[in-house]
């Protein structure tokens, strides 16, 4: 925050206003500012843009400057019309720490808040969503700013139109229309829908990214090549298949099949080599380790969870960067933090705490 010592929530007085104007007509920035008067850099940098006025000089040449005077009294008439103080502005540590789970935890404002009840964290004030968007947008926070949002401001309502459902690509696949409705309605553990997260152009790696529909887990894993081949074949560096197949050994056949009963995936050619993906590992005779189901061409809602997933990923791994360069420690953070991130869908519950519920 760049300030010599904890900030205890002061308004800026009369003295500091001409301390500011004094600074500022000694070059110095709001940064440096901000340490010499013992406030934080943006309450400096508000402050400033409240207390500018234009100015002529002899030779009438406009110019913006801060003047102590114009800003004091625009404070006073400010303080005189304000009406209760805002709720959050009442309990210094509960905005703490909320601005600490939004900034450090990378939560939704509606996360912080509502994964508060979850776990018991009381703070004597009552607080709800639209109270903590409110206070964003009125910059009441030291660091928060609407700019840590990611969704705030940046979504553009889209444009639905009814597209007319075609025929499965792969003519050999089970189509989503056999879904069991334990998948459909989400009523039990072990559904998955499956998809990839390309890198940008001219770089071959991508994201094998697998979502669980019941409890929203997440699994990733970094795949060399996208192609059909390396997805499919079991040699292939990286592939899918092979992911699979170290997952299957990982957790003992019986476990996988029970934590994987159904894999919902799109038409790509990358995973329309059912048979290989749905094969097990174990010797002997081939036997069906899961289930392969394919949705429909252009219904990517079909996969919504998964595609709404993908999205988060973005957020810590960005669309365009070569996927190739993030090591596995990297890409499981990211798996961690989705995992351990609440869900309003989930009574603000984690899907780490919802798949231990269903899959023990």
């Amino acid at each position: 925050n760049h300030i010599t010592s904890k900030g205890k929530y002061k308004h800026i007085t009369e003295i500091e206003r001409y301390k500011i104007e004094a600074y500022l007509k000694d070059k110095k920035k709001p940064k440096e500012i901000a340490v010499l008067i013992g406030k934080s850099t943006r309450t400096v940098q508000r402050e400033i843009k409240r207390g500018k006025v234009m100015q002529m000089d002899s030779e009438l040449r406009v110019s913006e400057k801060y003047k102590a005077d114009y800003a004091q009294n625009a404070y006073k008439t400010a303080a005189s019309r304000k009406g209760p103080p805002r709720k959050l502005d009442t309990c210094p540590e509960l905005k703490e720490y909320l601005e600490r789970q939004i900034l450090e935890k990378g939560y939704s404002p509606d996360a912080a808040v509502g994964r508060m009840a979850v776990e018991g964290v009381s703070f004597g004030v009552t607080v709800r969503t639209k109270t903590l968007y409110n206070a964003i947008d009125a910059e009441c926070f030291e660091r928060l700013t609407n700019k840590n949002l990611p969704e705030k401001g940046k979504k553009k309502k889209r444009e639905y139109r009814r597209t007319r459902r075609v025929a499965l690509n792969n003519a050999k696949g089970t189509s989503i229309e056999k879904r069991p409705k334990e998948a459909d309605d989400r009523s039990e553990y072990g559904h998955w829908e499956m998809d990839l997260v390309l890198s940008g152009r001219g770089a071959k790696a991508a994201l094998l990214t697998m979502t669980e529909r019941k409890s929203r887990e997440e699994i990733i894993v970094k795949i060399w090549d996208k192609s059909q081949k390396s997805v499919s074949c079991p040699h292939a560096l990286g592939g899918c298949k092979k992911a699979l197949d170290e997952l299957e050994r990982e957790m003992g056949s019986k476990a996988f099949k029970s934590k994987f009963k159904s894999v919902t995936t799109d038409n790509g050619s990358e995973f329309l080599d059912f048979e290989a993906l749905e094969k097990s590992v174990g010797r002997g005779r081939p036997v069906p380790r899961t289930k392969m189901y394919y949705a429909h061409p252009y219904s990517s809602w079909e996969r919504g969870t998964n595609e709404n997933h993908n999205r988060m990923i973005r957020r810590r791994i960005p669309k365009g960067s070569d996927i190739g360069r993030y090591s596995k420690e990297r890409i499981k953070q990211a798996q961690d933090w989705m995992n351990d991130y609440p869900r309003k869908i989930l009574g603000y519950k984690t899907p780490n705490e919802v798949a231990a519920e269903s899959f023990a």
